[in-house]
């Protein structure tokens, strides 16, 4: 078994767990639940379930991870509790089971980087993307962003996945400043603004049940939480770390760039009359391919392939991440070179994303199972192993390299043991409630 890798610098980490979090979940997922969700309402509760939830849980997955130095599978059996594996194979399967999908969208990134540069979209957005979303394109396409994503993996954790990010998120927020910039001087933004900033108080009020869950959901999604990406991340970290620092850093620039979206997504969209409220999946790349499609040419061509060159590098930091999750249980554990384990973990990954690749709504389906079951679910298992298994071994790791007193250690520790479990449950009990209306088990949501 060889020599397992590190990060070169923590500054590395950062970045990495930055563009882990940083992905399509921001940029692709974040608009678009903010769309169909009353728009600055979502926002609101979001930021609550980021702070609230999303940080605190990431510091559990900091802990388990840098005390273990393993994968999210093999960590509880080096924390000497072997039984809780499970927790960790379900976090594992999750990223496996969003890369499959999440690969698919990819592809059509990729897709539209291209028909932002020919104009293919500009005449009819909607009917470009029914033709490109499924079918043999849509596969060959997810074929090559696996390929991609393989081949960052295959390179290693300081060569392949450090390198890369270090490239990547600070080119992600630079573009997204500078189309921010260019939004906010378009004639007719400002009722973006307000739609997407100003909360409407009795909307909040009335919805914040069926809000709850997407919010929440989106908060995991966009922090890389329950899917073992940050366990991993942090068992190559040093000791010297402090990870609430660390964390905070995460955590704001994450926030940001989810912010940035929008303020580039909904001016735009605004300015130019499109209503950003429709529903589907694709709804994002319509209504944004819409919008540059209406601007002058070579403007719309020219802003529509930064964009979405912008949406590529995010889809990727995020894959990676994902893709190592699985990758370092196999390298942990057996005697198979990196690329070897790589290319066959990516195999199977996108053999299980090819119906996602012949139909939108199968797409769908491994979205809503992934926001609704899964995350919460291998979240909440993490929570209480965290909290009330391993709480002093926890309380030991997170006094590492940290400079904050006890009294916000053993505040961690009770905030994460009672609030953030209870929150996830509910959670995950509306999500189910979702998932059975989408089946068509429930007539009616229960509130």
């Amino acid at each position: 078994m060889s020599e397992r890798e590190t990060w070169t610098s923590r500054l590395g980490f950062i970045l990495a767990a930055v563009g882990s979090a940083v992905g399509l979940g921001n940029i692709w997922q974040f608009p678009f639940q903010t769309a169909t969700n009353g728009g600055a309402a979502f926002l609101v509760v979001y930021l609550l379930a980021v702070l609230a939830i999303g940080f605190p849980a990431m510091l559990a997955e900091f802990v388990v991870g840098r005390r273990a130095e393993r994968n999210p599978i093999d960590a509880f059996g080096r924390l000497g509790h072997g039984n809780w594996k499970f927790a960790g194979a379900i976090a594992a399967f999750t990223a496996f089971w969003i890369l499959s999908f999440y690969s698919v969208v990819g592809g059509w990134v990729i897709r539209y980087i291209f028909g932002s540069a020919t104009g293919a979209y500009f005449g009819a957005p909607s009917e470009y993307f029914g033709a490109i979303a499924a079918g043999p394109d849509a596969l060959a396409l997810h074929a090559v962003f696996m390929a991609l994503t393989v081949g960052i993996v295959a390179a290693g954790v300081d060569d392949g996945i450090e390198r890369a990010t270090k490239l990547m998120v600070p080119s992600i927020i630079v573009l997204l400043v500078g189309l921010g910039a260019w939004a906010a001087t378009l004639p007719g933004s400002g009722p973006g603004y307000a739609y997407y900033l100003a909360p409407d108080l009795g909307a909040l009020t009335t919805n914040f049940w069926s809000i709850l869950p997407n919010a929440v959901g989106q908060a995991f999604f966009t922090l890389s939480l329950g899917m073992g990406a940050m366990i991993t991340y942090a068992s190559y970290l040093g000791e010297d770390d402090s990870l609430a620092g660390d964390g905070v850093t995460i955590v704001a620039l994450n926030t940001l760039v989810g912010l940035l979206a929008g303020l580039v997504a909904f001016p735009v969209l605004f300015a130019i009359g499109i209503e950003p409220s429709q529903s589907g999946l694709g709804a994002a790349f319509e209504m944004l391919a819409g919008a540059f499609g209406q601007l002058p040419s070579p403007t719309g061509a020219i802003l529509g392939v930064v964009f979405f060159f912008t949406l590529l590098l995010a889809a990727l930091s995020s894959a990676i991440s994902l893709l190592e999750v699985v990758t370092s249980y196999v390298v942990d554990n057996y005697d198979y070179g990196r690329p070897t384990v790589a290319v066959a973990l990516g195999t199977g990954i996108f053999l299980l994303g090819v119906p996602s690749a012949f139909g939108v709504s199968n797409l769908g389906w491994y979205n809503a199972i992934a926001y609704n079951l899964l995350l919460p679910l291998s979240v909440l298992l993490l929570l209480l192993f965290v909290g009330w298994v391993y709480a002093d071994g926890a309380i030991g790791e997170l006094r590492q390299g940290s400079t904050l007193g006890e009294g916000f250690n053993r505040g961690w520790l009770w905030w994460i043991r009672v609030v953030v479990p209870v929150g996830v449950l509910v959670t995950l009990l509306l999500g189910l409630q979702s998932l059975a209306l989408r089946a068509g088990v429930l007539a009616n949501p229960v509130v």
